[in-house]
Order: C-alpha cells, then structure tokens, then sequence
C-alpha cells in the first residue's frame, strides 16, 4: 500500500462530479418513493440534471424529495469511466457510447468500492501473510478497474466481489479477535427500531445487519464490523465507531449523528448531522 495516510490513498475514490458525466443521474432507474419523488426509467435523464451534468436541485435535494440521491456514492466510479475508460466522451455523444457507458457503471463502482475496503484492510493489524494477500487483490483489482470497457463489461464482476468478501472476512475475524468477550455474531440480524442504547458492540459482527432507525445512542462500536449494515435513520448520537471496519460515507450520511459522535479519522463528518 502507498505511504500515504489513508484519507488521502482513497482520494480517487470519491466521486468528483466536476468529471463525470452525470452517470449515476442517468443509468439507474428509479421508482417514486421515499427516496425518490418521481419515477425515471433506466437509461433517461433526471430531469434535475443540467447541460453540464450538475444537478440543478443539489443543495435542496432532501427539501425536493430526493434523499436516495445524498446517500448513493459511485465511489469514483463516475469520474474514472468517463476521463479514463472513455478518455473524456460522454453518453450524449452517441447511443452506442451511452449504452456502453451505462453498462461499465454498476461494474467500476463495485471494483472501487473493493478497492475501498482493501485499502482500509491494508491498513488494520493483521499478519503479514494477510496483509501480502489484502496488497494482491487490491493490485489486481486496480489491475481490473484499468481494464477497457470490453473488458469491463465481460468482467465476472460477482465473482470478484466474492472474492473480495470473503479475504474481508477473514481479516475482519482477525482484527475483532482482540476482543475476546464480544457479543454475539450479529451478522445479517434484524435490529430494525431496537434500542441498542450504551450497548457493548465492541468488535461485534454486524455485517449486512438491518439496522434501521435503531437507537445506538452512546453504543460502543469500536472495531465492529459494519459492512454492508444498513443504517438509515440509525441514531448514532454519542456512540463510538472509532476503529469500526468497512464504514462508508453513504452509510453515515444515512444515519443520525452529531458532534459527540465518533467516526473514524479516514472518514469526513457529514455535513447534515448537526
């Protein structure tokens, strides 16, 4: 892994818009809803998005009825097809490159968002095997990612993402063994709305748990795995994830936190908790 702190090594895996072409304003479709105040269609333009691929509607996006919109992250993913795999060219040059471009999407981001984790994984005390293991994925990840949009979208993109999954496994039992009176397994577990309140989740499994406005008011997360936990509406006020594994900026931004809770040093508070 690169010397730099690693804030600053995940810096290309954050989304830059100012380079993108508004992918992920395009691509996906969604459904009105919650999240989304009105139906799109695969394929078709939000009609928010402005001719130069800025959201007309972004400082008011939870205002608007667009709160799907401030939790997703590409992970630079957008940035990377469009200057990168496609040297600069945007959808709106021709079908076929929007076609194209629209299918490379859910590819990159799943291969940044490995690379995201993998780097974290290099820099967690493990063994020294571990860590060889963690550095060759995440280099042939990088590898992949580099890769040309025919290459990208032959890519067997599941079957790396379980790759990865399971190499994150094993470095998170390894990490959360310094605990050796953790609570239960709580991985997948459903703890919709509970009250988890000064709980002791110290290097507990909580991968891919649902943890939907459950209060974790002054719960103690400290290297808890937390990948994959969905934590919408989650009232993080007061608690300790300091140290946590896998967090992601989307998974805060969907939370409810404030200036007492703690957050590892690699992640940015979001700018909603007050």
């Amino acid at each position: 892994m690169t010397d730099l702190p690693l804030i600053d090594a995940r810096a290309h895996l954050r989304a830059d818009c100012r380079n993108c072409a508004g992918l992920c304003c395009v691509a996906p479709a969604f459904a009105a809803s919650a999240d989304f105040a009105i139906d799109k269609p695969a394929g078709v333009a939000c009609p928010n998005l402005r001719e130069d691929f800025r959201c007309g509607i972004h400082a008011q996006l939870r205002e608007r009825g667009f709160p799907g919109c401030t939790v997703f992250d590409c992970f630079g993913a957008g940035q990377r097809i469009t200057q990168d795999t496609f040297a600069g060219h945007s959808w709106r040059e021709a079908s076929e490159l929007a076609a194209a471009q629209f299918a490379v999407l859910p590819v990159m981001r799943q291969l940044h968002e490995a690379l995201w984790y993998l780097l974290e994984a290099e820099t967690v005390p493990t063994t020294a095997s571990l860590r060889d293991e963690v550095r060759a994925l995440r280099e042939r990840t990088e590898h992949l990612a580099a890769g040309t949009d025919d290459q990208l979208r032959g890519l067997d993109a599941a079957a790396h993402r379980a790759a990865v999954g399971d190499l994150l496994g094993r470095v998170s039992a390894a990490v959360r063994s310094r605990w050796p009176n953790r609570v239960r397994d709580r991985r997948g577990g459903d703890h919709i709305a509970a009250d988890l309140r000064k709980a002791d989740l110290r290097g507990a499994s909580l991968r891919g748990a649902y943890l939907i406005g459950a209060d974790l008011r002054g719960a103690d997360l400290r290297d808890a795995d937390l990948l994959g936990t969905d934590l919408r509406a989650a009232d993080l006020r007061g608690a300790d994830l300091t140290g946590c594994l896998f967090l992601t900026r989307p998974q805060l931004e969907a939370a409810v936190g404030d200036r007492t809770t703690r957050i590892p040093s690699a992640l940015e508070r979001p700018g909603t908790w007050r």
